[in-house]
């Protein structure tokens, strides 16, 4: 193992630095220095962990530093280093250890899962210090940091030019193309991240709810199930997630050699990103249901005590319908248009972001680099670069002409299954509220007027009418005659 100490006289021989050395740090550094052209400076504030690093894979040629001086002068300018710390405090300290040993032109890039709206706040204030900062979304956990990952980085054109040669270096491959591309300027990389990570919180929600579909109403076991997702990962639903899921329910318990899906209690955690979607969605007038529902399934999942004090009222449930012939081909058929309208809403939120914060975002690149590495890559992702190559201005993803078709070859399903899961009294909130959706785009009239009425009664909102480009108020507690006036500002 190499002596720390001796750190400083390799000094400026590494063109890519990481600093925070858990699984994935450590991981994503062993990628780094496992392509051609790299050489890796490492630095964790424990040292403990840059030992274990250097004692396990020393053989990768790693500059190994105890102190945070000398890992800034082994690096090469412009000098570049990627945080690999948990997001928050930590990694503000971090980068301003970083930012006053750097000079004009270097780079610090946060690879964590860091709220955009701090990766803005931080580009903006290194940038006045003529630094460059660059908040990067890695998607793929620990496997894809090691072997390739998709990667969002935001920050400036300068920066990349430095940063994109070494990022596309580790980056997974998707059909020949590496899964990066520079997605904006400062917060658009974390941003980007965010809708990953809420899509992925909808997709895995449906998948669940079909697994429990095909469970109670199907009548199957899980290996049955697993059967079944097997066959769905040779078709348009093939992705990394359908193929996992069959692989957890193949699984047998040790202790028990029951299922281990029946022993997992079913309290489904979370750590944020799909709240953050669905909040800052909110906030740009962007319907995403089933991300929301998705959030909101793990929450009351994770309600013991409401879910026990409702179960001790229930006198009965409702009969479990019967399955019928073609069921599992309904669920699955379900499950592809509830999954394009999960996509649907997360690239409607993108489109709605890069609008609110000035980003010119290449919606067709992103669905590109999230077909290898990420948590959803799938093969339905090229329909989506397909549909925005055909044609970028589309209002939705819906108007797609394969994505309409989808919908309609499988709405009857669809319909059946909704209606078959309430009747036997089984939640489906993603497919209920993505058909849900579906109904009200397509809808000739929705009662959203009804709504207009009701807030110009009790809060003089004002409303617009079918036949006029003018606003209006009725005096509803006077003679009720009908006013034009000025929009309301409240």
């Amino acid at each position: 193992m190499a002596d720390h100490a001796e750190s400083t006289e390799t000094s400026g021989k590494a063109n890519i630095g990481v600093v925070g050395l858990a699984v994935m740090g450590s991981n994503l550094a062993r990628n780094l220095a496992s392509r051609e052209g790299n050489t890796v400076a490492v630095y964790n504030r424990s040292p403990e962990r840059t030992d274990v690093l250097m004692k396990e894979h020393g053989d990768a040629g790693f500059i190994a530093s105890k102190s945070i001086e000398d890992f800034v002068a082994s690096l090469s300018k412009p000098r570049t280093a990627i945080i690999m710390v948990q997001a928050g405090k930590g990694t503000d300290a971090v980068i301003g250890q970083l930012a006053d040993l750097f000079e004009e032109g270097d780079i610090i890039v946060d690879g964590g899962n860091a709220n955009f709206h701090d990766t803005i706040r931080r580009e903006h204030e290194l940038r006045e210090r003529n630094l460059n900062f660059v908040g990067t979304g890695i998607s793929g956990g620990e496997e894809g940091a090691l072997k390739g990952p998709s990667i969002m980085p935001g920050g400036s054109a300068e920066a990349w030019e430095t940063l994109g040669p070494i990022l596309r270096s580790i980056a997974a491959v998707a059909e020949g193309e590496p899964c990066v591309t520079h997605i904006g300027t400062d917060g658009a990389g974390h941003f980007v991240k965010m809708i990953h990570n809420g899509i992925e919180y909808a997709d895995m929600q449906l998948i669940a709810e079909s697994y429990d579909l095909l469970r109670h109403i199907g009548g199957h076991d899980p290996d049955a199930i697993a059967e079944v997702f097997g066959e769905w990962n040779k078709g348009e639903l093939e992705s990394y997630l359908i193929e996992i899921t069959a692989e957890v329910l193949k699984q047998k318990d040790a202790k028990t050699g029951k299922p281990l899906v029946d022993v997992i209690v079913d309290e489904a955690g979370s750590k944020g990103t799909g709240v953050w979607t669905v909040q800052n969605s909110v906030g740009l007038g962007v319907p995403v249901g089933g991300i929301a529902e998705a959030v909101f399934a793990r929450a009351v999942s994770s309600k013991p005590d409401q879910r026990a004090a409702v179960k001790k009222t229930l006198k009965n449930r409702p009969t479990v319908q019967e399955a019928g012939e073609g069921f599992e081909d309904d669920v699955q058929k379900a499950l592809y248009a509830s999954k394009i309208i999960a996509y649907a809403q997360g690239f409607d939120a993108i489109i709605a972001g890069a609008k609110e914060y000035d980003w010119s975002i290449d919606k067709g690149a992103v669905a590109k680099i999230w077909r290898g590495g990420c948590i959803i890559r799938a093969q339905f992702l090229n329909r989506i670069v397909d549909a925005y190559e055909n044609d970028a201005s589309i209002a939705t993803l819906l108007e797609d002409e394969y994505f309409a078709k989808a919908i309609a070859d499988g709405e009857d399903a669809w319909r059946r299954i909704v209606a078959k899961a309430s009747l036997s009294g089984i939640p489906v909130p993603g497919f209920a509220s993505a058909l849900s959706y579906y109904d009200s785009l397509a809808a000739e009239r929705l009662p959203a007027s009804l709504i207009q009425g009701q807030r110009d009664f009790f809060g003089a909102h004002t409303y617009k009418r079918i036949d006029s480009d003018k606003v209006f108020h009725t005096l509803w507690s006077d003679d009720r005659s009908e006013i034009e006036t000025e929009p309301s500002t409240h």
